[in-house]
């Protein structure tokens, strides 16, 4: 019996991660590969990031394969602080359909609206004013509704601001264990590089160098512009954290290099089975590889892997 009662319901969950075979079930979807290490399981209740649908007079998630929604002002996959604003937000006057990314920061919740519609009335800039104090930032298409502080994000010691729709795992625990698996494979480097890097995960903790479109490293467009064989030989490792389409341009420049050490984290197995393909034929050999449950009760899962020449 699932303990959500939604499951069943909403697309947002795959698997009933409440039930005994919930492992079982997640880890067929892996793929077949020699030498893969047991996967590090993520715990319920811990999602700080969701992104909800809304149409006039209803807010929640779309069910399996259709554009209903199922009203919800409560998901037993995320943090009790995003499940404790939910209903407030719940109640606000929607009268059109919106994307609504909703993210825990360190210092409070963060509500970004993507939609269709440009504007929104009144009345809802209103309601917005009454929501708790909890929503630090309240933005809609990237006009700001209301703010009362610059939403942050912490890296262990390193605090940074958060932009709005920028990259972030879905979860503290499993980010920091990422994080701490990072460090460890980059340990004896002296020069590291940190490619997708986003807002920082990897970056400051190693000490590298960042190259991303958006974010803390210098501005780059990896998928168009990958850093070529001959600029990477400058760095003892690269750490590569792609978005799900994974970083084909890239790994062939990889692939030309010397650098002797390369982790590389995917959220998508596909893509990650055909970028390994090309570092292996550069010469890489594959030294670990560990599954992540990162997207607790669906059927993503997130690779952590190291390669060396």
């Amino acid at each position: 019996m699932a303990k959500c009662p939604f499951f069943g319901l909403c697309g947002g969950c795959e698997y009933d991660f409440d039930a005994p075979d919930y492992r079982a079930k997640k880890s067929a979807q892996l793929p077949k590969i020699e030498n893969m290490d047991a996967p590090i399981w993520g715990a319920p209740g811990t999602r700080r990031r969701a992104d909800f649908a809304t149409a006039p007079h209803h807010f929640g998630f779309y069910k399996s394969h259709s554009r209903d929604i199922v009203d919800i002002d409560n998901c037993p996959n995320l943090t009790p602080e995003i499940n404790a604003i939910l209903p407030d937000v719940k109640k606000l006057p929607w009268d059109c359909a919106a994307s609504v990314l909703v993210t825990q920061c360190e210092n409070g919740i963060v509500i970004n609206i993507q939609s269709s519609v440009p504007y929104f009335s009144n009345e809802f800039r209103t309601a917005v004013q009454k929501l708790p104090q909890q929503i630090i930032r309240f933005t809609w298409n990237d006009n700001v509704v209301r703010a009362y502080q610059t939403p942050q994000i912490a890296f262990d010691d390193t605090h940074v601001d958060f932009p709005d729709n920028a990259f972030l795992q879905p979860t503290a625990t499993t980010e920091k264990i990422l994080r701490d698996m990072v460090v460890d494979a980059t340990s004896d480097a002296k020069h590291v590089v940190d490619l997708f890097c986003g807002i920082g995960n990897f970056t400051f903790a190693t000490g590298a160098t960042g190259f991303d479109i958006a974010g803390i490293g210098t501005n780059r467009d990896l998928f168009k512009r990958p850093l070529s064989a001959k600029q990477l030989n400058q760095y003892d490792a690269i750490i590569m954290d792609p978005p799900r389409a994974g970083a084909m341009a890239q790994s062939t420049e990889i692939a030309k290099s010397d650098v002797s050490t390369v982790v590389y984290i995917s959220c998508n197995p596909n893509t990650w089975m055909r970028d390994k393909n090309i570092l292996l034929r550069g010469g890489y050999k594959i030294e670990k590889i560990i599954p992540v449950d990162q997207f607790v009760g669906t059927s993503h899962w997130e690779i952590f892997s190291i390669f060396k020449k």
